[in-house]
């Protein structure tokens, strides 16, 4: 019987550090350069996005199936950049890189959170571009306002629990051998590494994830952009088809910057073990440069945008003009 209570209380015993220490990069000269590069990224990326929010917000010609799924993307590139940004310039720039526990599991939330939107909204707007193309008398009966809305209300609400659950399960676990964090912010695979005690779920939890949002995203993307090749092979004229793929230029360039450098770090990282900091510096461009890049790309691609903006542009310099000429 006694023996049974000391398992009892050897298994309740968790063990919660006052803090984590987030180690970011070592052992680089003039590494703070590589801190200011990536606040400039964020100070771009918040311009940029709310931009795009503001546009599609107040145009009501932007309110369609298509410009809701741009402006939920924009709407996680916000929210990713403040969740990641911020707290690194806090952390690295002041007197202490250490991070408090429940503080922790908020940025691993937040960061979580609006990393799998991004990846869900990227699916959301190729099934968009899959039916514009593949069935455009249907468009309007498949996709409408209030569809697209309820999509993402879904896919939202379904998000949160899942990063929740996600961040909670982070709680069973036992720190009792180290607090420092190989990463840049409190990432999910390197504080679950740093557990004592059995932590099988939170790695089930962490590849599942991975299958979810980031293997299989991938693969209907890429099945839906063959339903759309194989549509504009029966199209007869160059013309039209070159018409028809203009409109998922976009897309195309938002899947590729979102996707490949996460690609890539796999690939590498399966191939031979990566340095902390070669991984620190590749996981924070592949966090950072798509929410740059993103609305830059949509305001250049996207004719829409760019003629509002050129319009926006003209009404604020002509009185300008006017004045000083008088």
């Amino acid at each position: 019987m006694s023996s049974l209570n000391a398992s009892f209380v050897q298994n309740m015993s968790i063990v919660y550090p006052e803090s984590f220490f987030i180690i970011g990069l070592t052992g680089i000269p003039y590494s703070n350069y590589y801190y200011i590069f990536l606040f400039i990224t964020y100070f771009i990326a918040v311009i940029g996005n709310s931009i795009v929010l503001l546009i599609i917000a107040l145009q009501r010609s932007l309110h369609s199936p298509k410009y809701i799924g741009v402006f939920n993307l924009a709407l996680a590139d916000l929210g990713e950049t403040n969740a990641v940004i911020p707290n690194m310039m806090k952390t690295f720039f002041s007197d202490s890189q250490y991070m408090s526990y429940h503080a922790c599991l908020a940025n691993m939330f937040f960061v979580n959170f609006f990393i799998t939107v991004q990846s869900a909204t990227l699916v959301v707007l190729a099934f968009d571009r899959f039916i514009a193309i593949c069935l455009p008398l249907r468009y309007h009966a498949i996709l409408n306002n209030t569809i697209m809305s309820l999509v993402f209300i879904v896919l939202w609400t379904f998000n949160t629990s899942l990063a929740a659950l996600s961040a909670s399960l982070m709680t069973r676990l036992s720190f009792c051998k180290s607090n420092v964090v190989q990463s840049f912010y409190c990432d999910y695979g390197p504080v679950m590494r740093l557990a004592c005690n059995d932590n099988s779920i939170n790695v089930f939890m962490n590849n599942f994830m991975a299958a979810l949002f980031l293997i299989s995203p991938v693969f209907i993307i890429i099945l839906s952009y063959l339903g759309i090749f194989f549509a504009l092979s029966r199209i007869t004229t160059w013309e039209a088809r070159l018409k028809a793929l203009k409109t998922c230029v976009s897309h195309i360039l938002l899947v590729g910057i979102f996707f490949l450098p996460i690609i890539c770090m796999f690939i590498a990282s399966s191939v031979s073990t990566l340095t902390p900091n070669t991984r620190v510096i590749s996981v924070s461009l592949s966090f950072t440069l798509p929410p740059m890049l993103n609305p830059i790309i949509y305001v250049l691609n996207t004719a829409e945008i760019r003629v509002i903006i050129q319009k926006l542009l003209k009404n604020r310099i002509m009185p300008i003009r006017k004045n000083i000429s008088k």
